[in-house]
């Protein structure tokens, strides 16, 4: 009954840093792609810069790096900031107003000389609900963003990840403030940031998590994060995989 949901997975192995999750985008039920495909911002290797993108939610979840395990979350906002959304992300000159020009995987979330996958979802929650007016620029959705005590991620005491930002053409550090560059921190919009500002910003966000391994797929509703292993408890729904069925043996047919 909701136009829109904002989903996140697992991807790439940042638990050692702290997030779980590492890439987030809108999913739309009247998406000119297929239904429920999801729109979010990536970087076109091939041209050497973000684009925005339209994939299949199977496409979204199956991207993921070959992981032991994989986690999902679903925010399903209420009608009203729903249906917000969904304008916001169909609004193709609008979606693309708040696109940079360059790309950073660790984007300072509250510069514009780079954005990164998320830092486009932030702005365009922004622009969605802020009231900003027609074609917000990206510095008015970042001022709204602080306004309302929006918190990037915190990457502390990354000296050797900053280390490598002088080299690994994806990573930057240029854009961030002096003092966090001498304390070798690094604040960047991560799907976890998101959703702590949703759930203060929007009162009655329903939060479903999933991960599924080798043995099942674990269903949680609420916003106390699955523990590690993919292992749920009595409250979630757990649904196991059937073991492959043996081929049924063909009798021979004699004349």
């Amino acid at each position: 009954g909701r136009p829109a949901a904002l989903v996140a997975r697992s991807g790439l192995d940042l638990e050692r840093f702290g997030p779980r999750y590492s890439h987030a985008g809108i999913s739309l039920r009247d998406s000119p792609n297929t239904p429920w495909s999801v729109r979010q911002l990536y970087y076109a290797c091939d041209e050497g810069q973000p684009r925005l993108f339209d994939q299949g939610l199977a496409g979204f979840l199956l991207a993921a790096d070959d992981q032991p395990s994989a986690h999902v979350t679903l925010l399903l906002l209420p009608s009203t900031e729903s249906a917000s959304l969904a304008a916001a992300a169909l609004d193709r000159q609008q979606a693309l107003q708040l696109l940079a020009a360059r790309y950073s995987a660790n984007a300072y979330a509250f510069g514009t000389r780079y954005q990164n996958c998320n830092q486009w979802v932030a702005e365009l929650l922004a622009t969605a609900w802020g009231g900003l007016g027609e074609a917000p620029t990206r510095a008015q959705a970042q001022a709204w963003l602080r306004e309302r005590g929006y918190e990037p991620h915190r990457f502390e005491g990354s000296r050797w990840l900053y280390a490598l930002s002088v080299f690994v053409p994806l990573l930057h550090h240029d854009d961030h403030p002096d003092e966090d560059r001498t304390a070798a921190v690094f604040r960047v919009s991560m799907p976890v940031s998101l959703e702590t500002f949703v759930q203060r910003q929007v009162p009655g966000t329903e939060r479903i998590e999933l991960c599924h391994d080798h043995r099942h797929i674990v269903v949680r509703r609420g916003w106390r994060p699955l523990g590690a292993g993919c292992e749920g408890d009595a409250n979630d729904l757990t649904i196991p995989f059937e073991p492959a069925a043996a081929p049924a043996a063909v009798a021979a047919v004699r004349p």
